[in-house]
């Protein structure tokens, strides 16, 4: 069994917004334990007379144990969630107008009872706003939907400095807080639909741009993730290749299938939860291909650049290749890089070195050429001037 130490180490890796909560809770499951044994304990001491504790007592104490303490998990979240919030507008405020708006995707994909009251309505999430300061609004702007990675995870910080340089190339970004991002508690947790309908989520922010404001050109529409969220990327452009001018999908989630090959059974219990598929790949392998952009390659029409690391830690460069090995026998078009052991891995063209900036600009130069920002990235030093202080 992996221990509760392990789990948070692996979530704090992988999600840095969720650190502080992770350790937090792991520190009580690994207490709750102990705590138990002992309290059970002294209750057989002061009562002799009384039955024992059973089996199934136990497993029942446990469970509602582990019930409280992930309900206590989703309040950390809530947390660090506003804490982080404020923290967008001191890190980006000088260089962007902020907002967070509310808005709807699809009903769930299933519920328990399609009769009980509030069923087959739409599912309400967050989206963050980005525009650069200063804009001239009766201009035309390019629009970036920019879908964060993470099984559960959330847009935050993180992202600082890629946001920065977005911006400060003219582009308005919106971020979508799709069903099963963390920090908005249990329900929208619950909701997750890992390759479903939360690639609805983020075209329902494309659509609610180009609605609410009048100078997002509906003609200069881009998508750029990494991890899940370029799965996202590349769903939402098969899914929909009218709508957007191009696409960037960085380390993508390609293959369900192969990856909870590779991965152990606490990240494959993502995915076979009750509320979320609620069977294993064995169990239903076509549901799995359903959600894989790989099983989908077919479909593309949209100019798309794809980068992988021959060394990342989390997307195994094997599933990215399986993408770009079906792309070319469908015949598609697009564009690649496999990179060669690049330091940081899953993370290796989105950190502050030269490097990830280096590479950073290629992908910016790709956008460019679909989307013509009003102020694009020439050289590092536009993109250093643009991204920090």
């Amino acid at each position: 069994m992996t221990s509760p130490w392990r789990r948070a180490r692996h979530r704090a890796q992988s999600d840095p917004s969720a650190r502080t909560a992770s350790l937090v809770v792991a520190f009580l499951v690994t207490a709750a334990f102990p705590l138990l044994a002992a309290s059970l304990a002294a209750t057989t001491q002061q009562e002799p007379a009384a039955a024992p504790p059973t089996l199934a007592d136990l497993h029942t104490q446990l469970q509602n144990i582990a019930h409280t303490l992930e309900g206590f998990q989703h309040r950390l979240n809530a947390l660090e969630k506003r804490i982080d919030d404020v923290l967008w507008y001191e890190r980006v405020g000088d260089v962007a107008v902020i907002d967070k708006v509310r808005l709807y995707g699809p009903p769930p994909w299933r519920e328990e009872s399609e009769t009980a009251i509030g069923a087959g309505n739409p599912v309400k999430f967050y989206a963050y706003i980005f525009l650069p300061q200063g804009m001239d609004r009766s201009l035309k702007a390019p629009l970036l939907v920019f879908p964060h990675g993470g099984v559960h995870s959330d847009f935050s910080t993180y992202y600082t400095h890629i946001v920065r340089e977005l911006v400060g190339q003219g582009y308005v970004v919106v971020a979508p807080e799709y069903r099963g991002s963390t920090g908005y508690g249990r329900e929208t947790y619950e909701r997750i639909d890992y390759g479903g309908l939360e690639v609805e989520d983020a075209h329902a922010c494309r659509n609610y741009m180009i609605q609410n404001y009048s100078f997002v050109d509906a003609n200069r529409v881009g998508m750029i993730g990494w991890s899940h969220g370029g799965l996202i990327s590349l769903m939402n452009i098969f899914n929909h290749p009218e709508d957007y001018q191009c696409a960037y999908a960085g380390v993508p989630v390609s293959d369900l299938i192969s990856r909870l090959g590779y991965l152990d059974d606490e990240y494959r219990a993502l995915y076979s939860a009750d509320y979320h598929i609620g069977q294993e790949v064995t169990e239903n392998i076509d549901e799995y291909k359903r959600r894989s952009p790989v099983w989908n390659a077919h479909k593309l029409q949209t100019p798309l650049l794809i980068h992988t690391n021959t060394n990342d830690e989390d997307v195994n460069v094997l599933e990215v290749e399986h993408l770009i090995h079906a792309l070319q026998a469908a015949g598609k078009e697009f564009e690649y890089e496999v990179y060669q052991e690049v330091p940081g891995g899953h993370s290796f063209d989105r950190l502050d070195t030269q490097q990830a900036k280096e590479i950073r600009l290629k992908i910016y130069r790709f956008l460019a050429r679909y989307l013509d920002p009003p102020q694009p990235c020439e050289n590092l030093s536009d993109l250093q001037a643009a991204g920090y202080h």
